[in-house]
């Protein structure tokens, strides 16, 4: 299967445009094998937005398959070692929102949340970000020389966000990660840890140091992160904060969103058209995405996966729905309790994008029980067909305008921001979701905050994220089908609230120290 970089917005460039790592292990000793060196990336500003180019396509590549079947990170094969299917993986199938029925190795105990230190989607989100976060370090050491040129200043302030944004997940997932920047040397050399709380500080304190270089809100290329962005991580961090250092900071997730609000952003009129293959063309509510191509970048990851895995001929068949894939693999869908979160407005509320036949899951390995979502289609907004029926067009968002909605929303609820305001964002979204006022609401409370979230954003990976903060993540308060490996659910022990570090790293780095219990 050959492998070339996506055509859109930033992603223009040759796959080895930055450096040829290819891999990220455990004491991160790899070096350029094609001897790319700053005079090669700074001989002109097409070749310096190549190199940038990567560091976004990583995003959304693999790397070069080679013949163990392994891509950019060693030890994993290709398909599994793609960013966003092990992060959605990570965050979706240890909650309601996601149950698979495929018995691949360590697969099962995601929804069971009952995952070890070996879990191999774990180590493959890992090596991931490390590899991805070691790209961005690299760009920044190879422009160095050039810093104070305006557009290789906005290059670099854009490297340090997508650094910045691969710290996050590595905080909100495993906790305690090891710390990588451009004093680590060459060689056989072993990252330090850093501990949430400073990792908290230390994101915050990028994202506020590159703000004026980057480009202002919406001027920027496609697929490229300006300031809107950076106001989203910082938001969706300080949404969290007290999770990940011990302090609340919902006024600052209030005060960042509505940067965002602000900024020119709007919601798209129809909700579902953010999720089809056309999503990259006057998207006006998407700050940032991850960029596929069905023609020019094929993986078996990404949206690929996403949309693949959540159907089949048969259940196309029965729904009587064109998912834009010539069958597919069978493997994702959600629980009962995702149907629970539209309280029977289903039929009204245009987010139900989801469909059942047996609403009940008797056996996980059953694609046809349970709930298909058809949220993410590889077909045009207008029905034509994609590039491609197998590899997917669909852009994944990482960040739009809706989240912020819900953001301050929550951060009203709270006592920490304007509650007329906060209601007032929060019944846009029920508004766009029921075509007109029916679906507003006279007041909000935090339980029903936490459903329009899941009404909103579900398989946008931000679920595991919020059941943590809402308390309901492993605790016996909240339950859903298999949670904790059993039909009815149960509670499990609070330390599943972290992923563990790999246990191979932690084996070869006398630096780490694991989390809690693993």
């Amino acid at each position: 299967m050959n492998k070339h970089i996506n055509k859109k917005g930033i992603l223009v460039a040759a796959l080895g445009a930055l450096i040829g790592l290819s891999a990220c292990v455990k004491d991160l000793d790899r070096r350029p094998t094609n001897i790319t060196t700053s005079e090669n990336i700074l001989s002109s500003g097409e070749s310096t937005k190549q190199a940038l180019a990567k560091v976004y396509g990583a995003f959304a590549l693999t790397g070069n398959e080679g013949p163990a079947g392994q891509g950019d990170v060693a030890g994993i094969d290709e398909g599994f070692s793609d960013f966003f299917r092990n992060f959605f993986n990570l965050q979706e199938l240890c909650t309601d929102e996601a149950i698979c029925t495929w018995s691949d190795d360590g697969l099962p105990d995601l929804h069971n949340l009952n995952w070890s230190s070996s879990n191999p989607f774990v180590k493959g989100l890992y090596y991931r970000s490390l590899y991805q976060i070691k790209l961005a370090v690299n760009f920044l050491e190879l422009t160095e020389s050039k810093a104070s040129d305006p557009t290789i200043k906005q290059y670099r302030a854009e490297a340090r966000f997508l650094r910045a944004f691969q710290y996050w997940i590595m905080m909100d997932l495993l906790g305690n990660p090891p710390m990588i920047d451009q004093q680590l040397g060459t060689g056989k050399v072993f990252p330090k840890q850093i501990q949430r709380a400073d990792l908290f500080k230390h994101i915050e304190s990028e994202l506020k140091e590159i703000e004026n270089d980057l480009a202002a809100p919406r001027t920027n290329e496609y697929g490229r992160a300006d300031k809107a962005a950076a106001w989203a991580l910082l938001s969706r961090m300080y949404l969290n904060a007290e999770v990940y250092t011990g302090t609340e900071r919902y006024a600052d997730a209030a005060e960042y969103a509505e940067r965002v609000i602000l900024s020119g952003y709007k919601l798209a009129e129809q909700y579902a058209s953010l999720f089809r293959a056309d999503n990259d063309v006057n998207n006006p509510e998407t700050i940032l995405a991850i960029g596929y191509d069905g023609i020019n970048s094929k993986n078996w990851g990404g949206a690929t996966f996403l949309v693949n895995g959540s159907t089949n001929a048969d259940i196309q068949k029965t729904l009587g729905v064109n998912m834009g894939v010539d069958g597919g693999w069978g493997g994702n869908r959600a629980t009962s309790a995702l149907v629970a979160q539209f309280e029977g407005a289903d039929k009204e509320d245009s987010r139900y994008l989801m469909d059942h036949r047996e609403l009940n899951i008797q056996k996980v390995s059953d694609i046809m029980q349970g709930v298909w979502i058809t949220k993410f289609r590889n077909v045009k907004s207008d029905g034509s067909a994609a590039k491609h029926n197998t590899f997917v067009d669909t852009d994944f968002p990482l960040f739009r305008l809706a989240e912020m909605y819900l953001n301050y929303a929550e951060a009203s609820v709270r006592g920490k921001a304007d509650a007329s305001k906060g209601l007032e964002y929060f019944n846009r979204l029920r508004q766009r979701a029921y075509g007109n006022s029916n679906g507003a609401m006279r007041s909000i409370s935090l339980d029903i905050l936490l459903k329009e979230r899941a009404r909103e954003l579900y398989w946008e990976c931000l679920r595991r994220t919020d059941l943590i903060r809402f308390g309901k993540f492993t605790s016996g308060e909240y339950l859903w089908p298999w949670k904790g490996g059993i039909a009815e659910g149960r509670g499990v022990e609070d330390h599943y609230k972290l992923y563990p570090l790999p246990a191979d790293d932690v084996q070869s780095n006398r630096n780490l120290k694991q989390n809690p219990k693993y």
